[in-house]
């Protein structure tokens, strides 16, 4: 008797529906698996075995054959499991076939019937509220993940036993429902604040200023002067999730399997900071059927690189095209995957091999040539792409032993947002720019091109001859010249002006540290 069940399958970070069809005929006992299914799902004959029978069905002592619809598409992952063994017991009459019709069905199973959580069930909801059939069985811990999408009915369940007496009774359940706007508020804390960071004012400025505009930033400093600590604090200063980048980011890590299932959703913005010992696969993505990287884990949130020349020269160049363009292409001999890549950049190096080529308390080791070999393995392309580069000094004892409480994130973080507010007004009449080929919105003051620097980035006389000034005895490039611009309007917006005055541009000069030193 032939039986058939919905599901779906996850390519890259979109789904696509997939037919399960199970045949149970005379002839030997056997189970023969196709439609281009990976290890994964062909060890699920013998978990599938095991629940039914220990769930209090029959195994069939018969010739089985599951086909997985489209057969051209390959399949992984263990989210089968559940839909399979309704299949068979469906063919073997076990379970009235017509109950199956009007559900997806996913959930990976144990030995004991029991149901496990699976990955990327946001994506598949998102899915699945754009087809006729709206029913979703899916095992309990995905439950808030796959409410998160309106429209859509959840049902969530425990085991096999379950599964198989509420579609004989649909009647005895009602459908999981949440308020995700409540789910968001809920989780959106943060477990570090920049009240904890001791002294480094200047530092803590350009954070503020490179978070205002969208600027990647770089730390040059020696050994313990703070540059991980502050990094690790940017994302608190960032504005709130909106609902729509909140689902953004959580379909890119329930891929990933890198979701929380108590949660359900990601509702703070990402800090990403991969070891530099990180291959340049499992920066951008990739794998046969290619999955989510860092650099989109980090979407929407902070990518943060520590003793960023340490990294491989791939990994950095990686970097490139994401920075560029907001996503990544992973090209495959069958197909291509596009994942969101729109990240702020931020990383962190010793000025030197041994750290302390700018500390004043001690003596540095290295000579020209290893500080200029050191600082050569960033290539100009990716140092063309980092806006603020700025020196951290060390710590001094009379900044560490202060009592007082230093100005907390939620503090900082109002200025970001009223600036921000500022520059979407702004760019809200630019229909955006070109890139890679198509045209992106702009949000930043960051991603200006030279038309909109020469439209917005206003300067006095007094502005106009620092700058000129900077440009001919400081020996500063055309490149710096129009990172400097963008900065300044950045700080303009932080100060509620229109014009950019010679203050603005000298704080703006200061922040190019490596056009003036390296």
């Amino acid at each position: 008797m032939l039986a058939k069940v919905f599901s779906f399958g996850l390519l890259g970070i979109e789904a696509y529906p997939i037919e399960i069809e199970v045949d149970v005929s005379s002839g030997l006992p056997a189970v023969t698996l196709v439609g281009l299914a990976n290890t994964a799902i062909k060890e699920s004959r013998e978990r599938v075995k095991s629940a039914i029978k220990n769930s209090g069905f029959k195994w069939p002592a018969e010739r089985i054959t599951i086909s997985l619809a489209p057969s051209d598409i390959k399949k992984e992952g263990t989210g089968f499991d559940l839909a399979i063994a309704l299949g068979v017991l469906s063919a073997t009459e076990q379970l009235d076939k017509e109950r199956l019709k009007d559900y997806f069905i996913l959930g990976e199973l144990s030995l004991d019937g029991a149901l496990r959580p699976i990955h990327g069930i946001l994506p598949i909801s998102m899915a699945i509220v754009k087809n006729k059939i709206r029913n979703f069985i899916i095992p309990i811990q995905n439950a808030k993940e796959a409410a998160i999408v309106s429209g859509i009915c959840v049902w969530p369940l425990k085991t096999l036993r379950e599964v198989v007496e509420f579609l004989h009774n649909p009647d005895i359940l009602k459908p999981f429902k949440l308020d995700m706007e409540s789910m968001l508020k809920e989780n959106s804390h943060y477990y570090v604040d920049f009240s904890e960071v001791k002294g480094q004012y200047f530092a803590k400025r350009a954070l503020e200023v490179a978070v205002s505009g969208g600027h990647n930033i770089a730390m040059i400093g020696p050994p313990g002067s703070g540059k991980t600590m502050l990094a690790k604090r940017i994302h608190t200063i960032m504005p709130d999730l909106t609902i729509e980048e909140a689902l953004e980011i959580t379909k890119i890590h329930s891929i990933a399997g890198t979701l929380p299932f108590k949660e359900g959703i990601v509702a703070t913005r990402p800090f990403r900071s991969p070891h530099h010992t990180t291959s340049d696969v499992a920066l951008v993505g990739g794998g046969s059927i290619p999955q989510p990287g860092e650099i989109s884990l980090a979407h929407q949130g902070v990518l943060f690189l520590d003793e960023l020349p340490q990294f491989s020269r791939n990994c950095l160049e990686a970097l490139r095209q994401p920075l560029e363009d907001g996503s990544i292409r992973v090209c495959r001999v069958n197909r291509s995957f596009t994942f969101p890549a729109s990240f702020m950049f931020v990383c962190a190096m010793n000025p030197c091999p041994c750290g302390y080529f700018t500390d004043s308390r001690k003596a540095c080791r290295c000579n020209t040539t290893k500080i200029a070999n050191y600082m050569g393995k960033i290539s100009g392309p990716l140092l063309d792409r980092i806006d603020i580069h700025i020196e951290l000094p060390a710590v001094k004892y009379n900044e560490l032993t202060d009592t007082k409480d230093a100005e907390p994130s939620i503090v900082i973080k109002a200025r970001v947002e009223k600036a921000r507010l500022i520059q979407r007004k702004r760019f809200s009449v630019e229909g955006g720019f070109a890139c890679g080929g198509k045209s992106r919105l702009i949000f930043y003051n960051a991603q200006m091109d030279s038309r909109l620097i020469k439209k917005y980035c206003n300067l006095n006389g007094e502005a106009k001859k620092l700058l000129k000034m900077a440009i001919t005895e400081l020996g500063l490039s055309a490149r710096a010249y129009d990172k400097i611009l963008k900065i300044s309007r950045t700080i303009v917006d932080l100060a509620g002006s229109e014009v950019i005055l010679a203050e603005h541009i000298s704080e703006a000069i200061q922040y190019r540290s490596l056009d003036k030193n390296f």
